[in-house]
Order: structure tokens, then sequence, then C-alpha cells
């Protein structure tokens, strides 16, 4: 059994990490600083260590020098992204972002463990041998048991092996940074880093700094020089996520990288090459957009040499109560509840509801409903879907057809402005005046949560013409 160690100092999340690794079956130690690792346990004897990247005392890539034959997994805020980065030149074998997904952690952990068999095992018969085709393959990073994933499926596995850039299209919360992996996984390029970047969260600013990195004093602020996430993923790969929400100057820097292999950081004269296999996933119409002059053509044509499109949960009819139990079963053993079903009435809810979430709304509610259940079986008012998945109520009267205005006045006297009423008003009043990250300061959230809740509510980014 694989022993992972870790080291955390935020208690809440090394418990979570802690109990979602004990119940996928590794044995597991933790701590809360490097030193308290060292004094209580032996960090070079585990088969994997967990580290936060800012520990009291000594930082987690210290577990790298102090551990040589251990490979470090760097957990980090995406505030301190480019230190993650510099921590993979430093020797960390990957990086995780928090929030992190469980399943992310997991695949993490799996493959991390599966391409780097333990030394002390090398003798051992008994060992367990290194990644396997099965282990790696789409089936069993995604779920999907309908034709339409079983041809998701089919084409990943055929187009994995090449050095073919990959467009993966589909809504929000389809999984489509799952298949990135199940592409990496697969891939000739599986040793080394897959390095996803989701184009939305990135100040537009700082887009070009992360992506193509920067010498020091190429702006203010460079007090010194940066990698950046293109020369991170030498060797390995790049997934994109939400492409189109690229700003024009680095989609021109990028299509570079694509036609001549090449990156130049910020303030530099000199270009270096690279080696990456690009993956880029939207949920916008990439086509329609080069009508428009929102996306460059020849990068489009660039990126769409094979295309891959995620199906909606709504397409996806027959895998509904599948995925629901599969979660249910991950929740209720994270929350100490491994006996809760669904209800019969429950099953008809989850089947009949339309998902404009897709599966991450099916986890979400499967989440709530195991909080919130008391007994054993989860009921349909226990999931809450009306009030929270459906667009049909978030808020009711907006597709009640022609009616929006008069709401929002109504809703405005009344002086009950749900969040969710208040954040579309907000947005749709100031957007023309004000950017994305005006937009995101005055609202009091990030400038990803902005991005987020507009994909949620229905609510088209405005674009300025300078863009």
């Amino acid at each position: 059994m694989p022993r992972i160690l870790i080291v955390e100092d935020e208690d809440i999340i090394r418990s979570a990490v802690r109990k979602l690794l004990l119940h996928a079956g590794y044995e597991v130690a933790d701590a809360a600083s490097v030193e308290e690792a060292e004094q209580h346990h032996e960090p070079d004897q585990f088969d994997l260590i967990i580290s936060d990247l800012r520990l009291p005392g000594a930082a987690g890539t210290e577990l790298i020098n102090r551990a040589p034959n251990t490979p470090v997994l760097i957990m980090t805020s995406y505030a301190s992204l480019r230190s993650a980065v510099d921590s993979m030149k430093m020797g960390a074998v990957e990086y995780i972002a928090k929030p992190f997904d469980h399943d992310e952690m997991l695949a993490a952990v799996e493959n991390i463990l599966a391409r780097q068999p333990s030394a002390r095992n090398a003798g051992d018969d008994s060992a367990v041998p290194s990644e396997t085709p099965e282990s790696s393959d789409p089936a069993n990073i995604m779920f999907g048991q309908c034709e339409p994933m079983q041809r998701v499926f089919t084409l990943i596995r055929k187009v994995a092996p090449t050095e073919t850039t990959v467009l993966i299209q589909g809504e929000s919360g389809t999984g489509k940074e799952l298949a990135a992996r199940a592409l990496h996984l697969l891939s000739p390029r599986a040793a080394k880093p897959l390095i996803s970047v989701n184009c939305a969260a990135i100040p537009e600013s700082l887009i070009e700094s992360e992506l193509f990195g920067h010498e020091k004093g190429a702006f203010t602020g460079a007090v010194s020089a940066r990698t950046g996430l293109i020369e991170a993923a030498d060797g390995g790969s790049l997934f994109l996520d939400e492409i189109g929400e690229l700003p024009a100057e680095a989609q021109a820097r990028l299509l570079r990288v694509l036609q001549e292999s090449e990156i130049r950081k910020v303030g530099s004269t000199q270009s270096r090459t690279v080696n990456v296999r690009m993956i880029a996933a939207t949920h916008r119409n990439l086509k329609a957009m080069t009508r428009t002059g929102e996306f460059r053509e020849d990068l489009y044509y660039r990126l769409n040499v094979m295309q891959i499109r995620i199906p909606p949960l709504r397409e996806r009819q027959s895998d509904i109560l599948g995925l629901a139990r599969r979660f249910l079963k991950r929740q209720g053993e994270r929350m100490g509840k491994p006996d809760l079903n669904l209800s019969p009435e429950a099953m008809r809810a989850l089947e009949r509801h339309r998902w404009p979430g897709n599966v991450r709304e099916l986890e979400n509610a499967i989440e709530r409903a195991t909080i919130l259940c008391d007994g054993d079986v989860i009921t349909p008012s226990l999931l809450d879907l009306d009030s929270e998945g459906s667009d049909e109520y978030i808020p009711e009267t907006l597709v009640e057809g022609n009616n929006e205005q008069t709401q929002t006045r109504e809703v405005d006297s009344s002086n009950d402005l749900s969040l969710e009423d208040y954040f579309q008003h907000f947005v749709l009043e100031n957007q023309d005046r004000m950017s994305e990250t005006e937009l995101a300061q005055k609202l009091g959230i990030s400038r990803k949560s902005l991005w987020e809740r507009r994909q949620r509510l229905g609510i088209p980014r405005k674009k300025s013409s300078g863009n």
C-alpha cells in the first residue's frame, strides 16, 4: 500500500486531504510544517509527499531537497501560481491549485505513483507494476456509459498518442479538464508535467506575463525575472481552459508558439524553443468569434486540428443516475454517511432536471443533499433542484419573456433583492462602462468568480473594441 505524507498548516485542508486519501486506500501521515514532518516522520521513506507551498518556517519546496528520493506534489493557491512553476523547476513532480477537485487530486496522486514506482519496492516481486494503459484510460478518469461519451473515449484513445493539437468544446461543468488530463496521461508525454491554465481567471494585464514569463524590469512590479507557464510545460502538455477569453495580444503570441515552437518573455529580445503539446478548451463558439473579430481566425485553425466535443449532461440521460450514485458514495464516505441512498422520487427528479450546470451542478446537488440528510434516504426536497439548479428559477422572471426590467424595478421597490438578482442587475447596468476587473472589485469577488457567475446566469461578456 503506497504511503503518503501530507504537509499542510491549515487543519481543515490537511484533514480533508487525509480523509480523501484514506478512503482511496492509501496509508497516510501528516504534519503542519517541514520541521514537524522531519521530527515525527522520515519523509524520504514515503512514496509521495503532498505539501503546501507556503508553510510556517521552511517552504514546502524544501522537502524536495530533504527527501530527494520521494516525489513531491505542491499545493498552491492560484495567486501563488508563479511560485508553483518555480517549484517545478526546483524538482517538484507536479503542482495542484487550490481549491482543487477531489477527482483532480486523486488522479494526480495516481499518476505520480504510477510513473514513479518506489525504489524501496524495486526488489519486491509483489510490488505494484508501473502505470498500465488501463489505469490512464479515459473511461477510468471520466464516467460515461452512454453512446456519446463512448465516442468521446474512443476519440481520446486515438488522438492521445499523437502530437496533434486538440480543441475540447463543451459547456461549463461538462468535464473538459478531465478530458485534457486523459489526453495527457495516454500520451508519450505522461511522465512530463501537464500545466493547466484558466484563461478567464487571470487578469488581462497579467495574462502574457503568466503564459510567456517576463524579464526583470519589463513592467512596473517586475522585480525579478519569471518563468512562464508555457516554458514550465516544456516537454509536457499545456491545457488552456476557456481560451476564448484570451486577449488579442496574447492570441498573437500564442499563434507564434504553435507555428514556430518559440516563446519570447515579456521585455526580452531573445526567443527560446519549447516543445509543448497544446490542448485548448472553450464553451464558446470560436468560429463565430472569428467572424466578429473577437478571436483570430489563423489561431482558430491552428487549434482546431482535432476537435473533441464533450456532450452536456442533458444529452447523457442514461448517465445521470450512475454519476449521482458515484458522487453519493464519495460524499457519503467523506461525511461519515456511507449508507445513503436516493429515494425513487429523488431519482425521478434527477432524471427530469435539465442540468444547465452539467456534471458540476449534479455533484453540487448531491453534496448539498448529503450534508442536509438526517436519515439514510435522500428525497427531492434535499436535492433542492428547482431553486438552485434550473435556470427557470435563477431568477425566475428572466425566462418569462421581456419583463426583465419590470421585475428589477419590482424587486428594488420590495427591498428583497436576492444575491443572484443583484449580481445580474449590477453587471448589466455597469458592464458597458467598467472593465471585468473593476466589476469584480465593486462586487467584492475575484475575476474568476465573476466569470463563473456570468456563465451560470447566461450573462454574455461585453468585449471592448480595443480588445
